[in-house]
């Protein structure tokens, strides 16, 4: 039998999705089990060298949460979300308190972001 091991994104995929946040895990129950009109999600994805927050693959839409340290890497995010649009994903950017303060408004946005994308692919 031939073992193969994962590559170091897929390992660190794993160990985020294991010490996520408080904020990625209220996140993650407001979209997994298809709960947001049956879209799927999966959480801490690989994506090319990139390891995004939430991922629906039927939409090629990420979905990133940002702490107070984003503002300072704000060049690092910027040309993360370059290669992923180039690559052809769009990529929507929330702050952590956003989700906290305002879970609706985040849910509403991310929904017209699928629905918007399902009638483009039609």
């Amino acid at each position: 039998m031939r073992h193969t091991f994962p590559n170091a994104v897929e390992k660190g995929a794993r160990r985020l999705r294991r010490d996520s946040t408080d904020v990625e895990q209220k996140m993650w129950r407001l979209l997994r089990s298809r709960q947001l009109c049956g879209y799927k999600f999966r959480r801490q994805h690989p994506l090319g060298p990139y390891i995004v927050d939430f991922f629906s693959i039927q939409r090629r839409l990420v979905i990133e949460l940002d702490g107070g340290q984003h503002d300072e890497q704000r060049e690092v995010d910027a040309r993360r979300d370059e290669w992923m649009q180039l690559s052809g994903y769009r990529v929507l950017r929330f702050w952590n308190h956003d989700v906290l303060e305002n879970c609706h408004g985040v849910l509403t946005a991310v929904l017209e972001a699928l629905e918007g994308s399902e009638k483009g692919s039609r």
